[in-house]
């Protein structure tokens, strides 16, 4: 499959777990039931629009985690934003650094998309050891709502 077919591909099929699954907060706060876990899909423009978003991740995980204490959070990054994310962009940010690693010491897991960095020439190995490169950020949250997750729109 040639590049461009592909890049086309990986952006149609990143459009659509967020418009078909997707729940509020207050949605998901108000389940009776738990659901198998949260994924929280992320496409921001830059390093600061990332780091209010994770504000916001980090707070929505604070509430889902009082009402349902064991539920697995995840965070799928596939956008600009997560070349913010690679070891040598972090240490520039330090507040958003402190964040991801919060969010990870609170059992949130964060991923970010190999397919996309590979276009940019990022290596997995770029990011630090505390973010999950996923072969596709897509195809990630796609493995997360057939497995029972629900899409948190924030």
């Amino acid at each position: 499959m040639n590049k461009l077919l592909y890049k086309l591909l990986m952006i149609t099929l990143s459009l659509l777990p967020a418009t078909t699954l997707a729940a509020s907060l207050d949605e998901i706060l108000a389940m009776k039931e738990p659901p198998t876990g949260v994924v929280i899909e992320v496409i921001e423009p830059g390093a600061e629009a990332l780091r209010q978003k994770m504000l916001q991740i980090s707070d929505a995980a604070r509430k889902i985690r009082q009402v349902f204490p064991e539920l697995p959070i995840a965070v799928v990054s596939h956008g600009a934003e997560q070349f913010s994310l690679t070891s040598k962009n972090i240490k520039k940010h330090k507040s958003l650094e402190s964040n991801v690693k919060q969010l990870v010491s609170d059992d949130v897991d964060v991923h970010v998309c190999g397919t996309h960095a590979s276009w940019y020439g990022v290596e997995p190995e770029d990011y630090p050891d505390y973010i999950d490169v996923s072969a596709t950020g897509p195809a990630q949250i796609n493995d997360y709502v057939n497995t029972g997750y629900v899409m948190l729109d924030l």
